[in-house]
């Protein structure tokens, strides 16, 4: 009898086996002479071929060389050695929870989800854990706890603030206080860390900044300890538990600087949203005394690892917070996940956001990218790829520092079923809908995975 195999391991989600290092095979069109550097992005990759669900594989980050001019390679893929990587098929949970004290090691995660850089270090992060610096090489170099000053996880969703140079970040966990909003400096010291109560550990996956605020997601994703136990998601979705946005003055964390007693309870004001799941944040920003705040919502989940029926779709909440109130509309039906924008917009007023279409099948007919424009009633303008093509998130690069926020390139990896092998997709931002600039091949296959980075040539 036949096994079934399930979603997260089956089509281009199945794990590949190996490390390697290996030249493109062929360029169609041309490198863009603005593209110097690396093309980075993280995702789960099971080193024993199987995992529990979607977020429990080993982080193994991608890596292409870009050297403009038409110069591209050589592509990388390495694990990153974390404890759970040292012991395939080890339970987290026994590797990382002592049940007579409560205690976590922050040191064990999987650092599969997202690859940012800060202060001069990369870091591949996942929001169960400590980030886990790696070399531009790709090889990890181990825990970063911001030396010794961060004692919680870390998202792996970072804002960096385009206006201060700060790093700006949260870290949820099992024990009291669930919460905890962390600033880190330019240089990349620690310099805020203030908790926040919430009722109970729920994923809080993203979040979003503006120039003068935080804002949270309280989310009705539940931690369940004991289906963790039992080896499946950690998560369950609770009805009863609600949904809220809650809004930090910015001012808050700097009051906070360097008093360890501080919390957020007096200063945060959580507004009450109808029941959903705020998966990834595209931005926020401050409009008088509102926030206007943009992202992918999932309007409920169930099943393993919180896959359902409820598909995600770019969404609107405008939240006044003097009054508590949240005005909330859709701004698409067609379900689209991974939104991104230009890094120098982000807490600020931006008019363009880019998403890739998402599917719970999977191998879809094909992807689509897409570029929606705010100012225009989020018009949507799309990027179809070829039957059997997939891709994943668009990141976008501008084309030089300067550049206005859709004067660059959208880079992704591709999946083409045909061959069995990935691609770098790299699109002209200004026209989505056009033709590719050029599709990097590789002789290997890429596997789906989630969050990355452009890391320019110095």
């Amino acid at each position: 009898m036949a096994v079934e195999v399930p979603i997260h391991l089956a089509g281009n989600n199945r794990p590949v086996r190996d490390e390697v290092t290996v030249a493109p095979a062929r360029v169609v069109g041309e490198v863009p002479a603005d593209l110097r550097g690396r093309f980075l992005r993280n995702g789960p990759n099971p080193r024993t071929g199987w995992s529990a669900h979607l977020y429990d594989g080993d982080g193994m980050v991608h890596s292409l060389a870009l050297g403009g001019t038409g110069a591209a390679g050589p592509y990388r893929n390495r694990y990153v050695r974390t404890p759970l990587w040292s012991h395939p098929g080890r339970s987290r949970l026994a590797l990382a929870y002592d049940p007579a004290s409560g205690l976590v090691d922050h040191r064990v995660t999987t650092a599969n989800t997202h690859v940012v850089a800060h202060a001069g270090r990369l870091l591949a992060l996942e929001e169960g854990g400590f980030p886990y610096e790696i070399t531009p090489d790709l090889a990890t170099v181990g825990p970063f706890d911001f030396d010794g000053a961060l004692t919680t996880p870390m998202t792996a969703h970072p804002k960096r603030c385009p206006i201060t140079g700060e790093l700006l970040f949260f870290g949820y966990q099992l024990r009291p206080p669930h919460v905890t909003v962390h600033v880190a400096s330019p240089g990349g010291a620690l310099t805020a860390s203030l908790p926040v109560a919430v009722p109970a550990p729920t994923m809080m996956h993203d979040f979003a900044i503006t120039a003068t605020r935080v804002v949270l997601f309280d989310s009705p994703l539940v931690f369940d300890l004991a289906a963790a136990a039992d080896g499946g998601s950690p998560w369950r979705w609770d009805d009863d538990h609600g949904a809220r946005l809650g809004v930090l003055p910015r001012a808050a964390l700097v009051a906070a600087a360097g008093d360890t007693g501080a919390a957020a309870d007096a200063r945060i004001r959580w507004c009450e949203v109808e029941p959903c799941h705020l998966s990834h944040v595209l931005n926020a920003h401050d409009d008088g005394d509102r926030i206007v705040l943009t992202g992918t919502r999932l309007p409920r989940q169930s099943g393993p690892a919180g896959v359902g029926t409820g598909l995600p779709v770019l969404h609107r909440w405008t939240i006044d917070v003097d009054a508590g109130r949240v005005t909330e509309e859709p701004l698409d039906a067609t379900p689209s996940e991974y939104p991104r924008l230009a890094d120098d917009r982000i807490g600020l007023p931006h008019r363009f956001g880019y998403t890739a279409s998402f599917s719970l099948d999977p191998e879809p007919e094909r992807s689509t990218i897409h570029k929606y424009d705010l100012a225009r009633d989020a018009g949507r303008t799309s990027h179809r790829l070829p039957l059997g093509h997939t891709c994943g998130e668009p990141v976008f690069v501008p084309r030089d520092p300067a550049a206005s926020e859709d004067d660059g390139f959208l880079l992704t990896f591709a999946h083409d079923r045909t061959e069995g092998t990935g691609y770098l997709l790299i699109l002209d931002a200004g026209d989505v809908a056009a033709a590719p600039i050029a599709e990097v091949h590789l002789p290997v296959r890429v596997p789906a995975g989630f969050h990355g980075t452009w890391l320019p040539e110095k």
